[in-house]
């Protein structure tokens, strides 16, 4: 009997990975609270920009949990923080699903493990981008690799075999430090998706600016101690060490600068989520990704306010109060010297 594989969310990474799934013949299911969304996916199909290339793929997908049918072996769960709760305690009330990926932004993993049950439960990291371009209409725009693996670092059957079928989508790294995978990615978007939020650039963009570049390595450090302080060892993110982009005084830059390059050939084009989200007047995740770095900061009785004010300048753009733009990295860089 064939796998079945629901993906939960279909926005930007989670609709790439249903195409990509679906094109390749698994059996692939989307659950998205979007009713349009999913019908276009349905008919005539998701729209998939794939670098450069353009198709149609018809997926199965619906926008409620009771027109599912049947149980499935995964689900993949791409949902913004702001849903896990909704979406799935229905699937886990029916016992429609096996084992639940969590492949969400910035520190949901305790909030699907509490819902679904350790049993139950695998953690997965995207290093890849994509952007939601409306209804039926995604784009991925970098290529790089899923992680995935066992909380507790044990090596398992169903890991190995999500890797299998995954591997029609992406690279897979199975790795025995998922966390270590989970904070740096936390690195990763507290620093680049944070700034790309507030100030309406790509990572790459970012990068060239020399205020966003400043202010890049900051964030980076301070997400850095705070995982340090947490004991937690770090993985390569997109095969860059997180400790090459650590700057503690001039010295340090050369490397770091040319760390950033190799990062940025890698994930340059890549559009923050949170910025999507404010340019489709949504909600962001700000609070389990910027506010993910001060909220563990404040368990190791560290601060980390340069993070605090990306979390206040979001929201103020959520509010209407103010809008995503360059000069803001201005702003940041002002600050930068006496916060982290």
């Amino acid at each position: 009997m064939s796998i079945r594989i629901l993906i939960v969310g279909a926005g930007a990474i989670g609709g790439v990975t249903a195409a990509h799934l679906a094109r390749a013949g698994h059996h692939v299911t989307v659950l998205d609270a979007n009713a349009a969304h999913a019908s276009a996916m349905r008919d005539p199909g998701l729209r998939f920009d794939e670098l450069g290339h353009e198709s149609l793929v018809k997926i199965d997908a619906v926008s409620n949990v009771s027109e599912l049918t049947g149980t499935f072996d995964f689900a993949l769960v791409f949902l913004k923080a702001l849903y896990i709760d909704t979406a799935l305690a229905p699937l886990v009330e029916r016992n429609l699903v096996d084992t639940y990926v969590s492949f969400g932004n910035g520190l949901v993993q305790d909030t699907v493990e509490r819902l679904v049950g350790s049993d139950r439960f695998l953690i997965g990291v995207v290093e890849w981008g994509a952007t939601n371009l409306g209804v039926g209409h995604v784009a991925q725009t970098t290529v790089a690799p899923f992680v995935i693996g066992e909380k507790d670092g044990s090596t398992s059957p169903r890991t190995e075999t999500l890797a299998a079928l995954m591997a029609d989508a992406a690279e897979v790294r199975v790795v025995d430090n998922i966390l270590g995978q989970v904070w740096a990615k936390l690195l990763l978007n507290s620093t680049f998706s944070g700034l790309g939020a507030v100030s309406g650039l790509t990572y790459a963009e970012i990068a060239s600016d020399p205020n966003g570049r400043n202010v890049a390595f900051r964030l980076w450090a301070a997400g850095f101690d705070v995982s340090h302080a947490l004991g937690i060892e770090l993985d390569e993110v997109a095969g860059v060490s997180p400790t090459a982009l650590v700057v503690r005084d001039d010295a340090d830059r050369p490397a770091a600068d040319a760390a950033l390059e190799d990062l940025m050939s890698k994930l340059g084009p890549t559009k923050a989520s949170m910025l999507q989200d404010l340019e489709r007047g949504a909600l962001t995740e700000v609070d389990v990704i910027n506010g993910g770095v001060t909220t563990s900061a404040r368990h190791v009785c560290a601060q980390a306010p340069l993070n605090n004010l990306i979390v206040q300048i979001v929201h103020a753009c959520e509010r209407g109060e103010r809008r995503p733009d360059r000069s803001t990295l201005a702003e940041l860089a002002g600050t930068y010297n006496s916060t982290s």
